[in-house]
């Protein structure tokens, strides 16, 4: 094992990954770059050529070498193949956990490791504390930014061979940052739809990815009469008020989807609330388990306002969740994220 300092920087071509470059190297930190490739046709907002020409060039200002990694097959794997697959199980994915779980945290974490580098370095908004023998997730200082939600898969070991360096910065101070340093990417906007997901269209992108055609159906209202027909499932999630073609002297929204059925079920807003849920394959950072009931604040959306709860651990794979006043538009294939203050406790997929 070498006794240099060494960072693998997760570079997305971002002002965010390149601030993280500057942090650790002036920490002293031997750094260097790398950028997935996830996506072979460029259309998409993912790892276009500019992301990787913006990375590198940010690279070469720092004096830091940079890597392309190959990543397109293990990202078809484990992220775009379950999504459509989670699309048509009736459920609202979210692929940026995915691909936090098994690209950065695992294969190019395994890169880092491979490189003799002590830390893998990203720019996400949280941080990393160790408090006794345990490592903690927190959210990041700018709550507008943080990002905790996403990553509450991480583990032990991920936690401890991974390094936030904006955790205790806002956005603004990363932009300056990086200006000071003369990155040309310091006022880049940023992409807020799925990356690989051209124009936001999840449909059109899923038909074209299998090629198949999904059937229309049924419509129903929340005693089961029929009062319209549906486009096909994918094309709805829960909480959806638009796009239903269901005109009604009040609001309707999507309440529910039967795959089996192949129906739609709408009804009015206050159809839309839930008391409870189950989370299932969780993940627990904090402690060990959660068999004795607690009071925590939950998020069953990125970015939603925390909800309080009593958390209940049922077996070593799930959870539920009782909520103090009822949430609207709970979605299965959505995160269900529990907070102790600023401490993520964990996390689960809401089933």
């Amino acid at each position: 094992m070498t006794s240099v300092k060494r960072a693998l920087i997760a570079m997305s071509g971002g002002v965010d990954s390149a601030a993280a470059a500057i942090i650790m190297q002036e920490a002293g930190y031997e750094c260097i770059g790398a950028t997935m490739k996830l996506i072979s046709n460029n259309g998409s907002k993912c790892c276009s050529l500019k992301d990787v020409n913006d990375a590198r060039a940010a690279a070469w200002k720092l004096g830091i070498p940079h890597y392309v990694l190959n990543c397109i097959q293990p990202f078809t794997n484990y992220v775009i193949e379950p999504f459509i697959e989670s699309y048509e199980k009736g459920e609202t994915p979210n692929p940026c956990i995915e691909c936090n779980r098994y690209l950065k945290f695992t294969l190019m974490l395994h890169r880092a490791l491979e490189l003799e580098a002590q830390k893998l370095v990203t720019g996400h908004y949280a941080r990393i504390e160790k408090s006794g023998d345990r490592w903690l997730l927190k959210k990041g200082i700018d709550h507008k930014k943080d990002q905790s939600y996403v990553l509450y898969m991480m583990n032990q070991k991920t936690l401890s061979q991974t390094a936030f360096p904006l955790g205790k910065m806002t956005k603004k101070e990363v932009r300056q940052l990086a200006a000071a340093k003369g990155i040309s990417n310091a006022d880049k906007e940023e992409s807020q739809d799925i990356c690989f997901v051209e124009n936001g269209d999840y449909t059109d992108f899923i038909k074209n990815y299998t090629g198949k055609s999904y059937l229309e159906g049924d419509i129903t209202d929340t005693e089961g009469k029929v009062i319209g027909r549906h486009q096909g499932l994918i094309r709805y999630t829960i909480g959806q008020r638009r796009g239903t073609g269901i005109a009604c002297n009040f609001p309707v929204y999507v309440i529910a989807k039967n795959i089996a059925n192949n129906t739609l079920a709408v009804g009015g807003e206050s159809s839309l609330y839930s008391a409870s849920l189950t989370a299932g394959k969780i993940n627990m950072i904090a402690c060990e388990n959660l068999f004795q009931p607690q009071r925590l604040a939950v998020r069953t959306r990125y970015q939603q306002k925390e909800q309080f709860a009593t958390v209940q651990q049922i077996d070593q794979d799930s959870v539920r969740i009782d909520f103090e006043e009822p949430q609207r538009a709970v979605t299965q294939g959505q995160a269900a994220v529990f907070y102790d203050g600023d401490t993520v406790v964990g996390g689960g997929t809401i089933v």
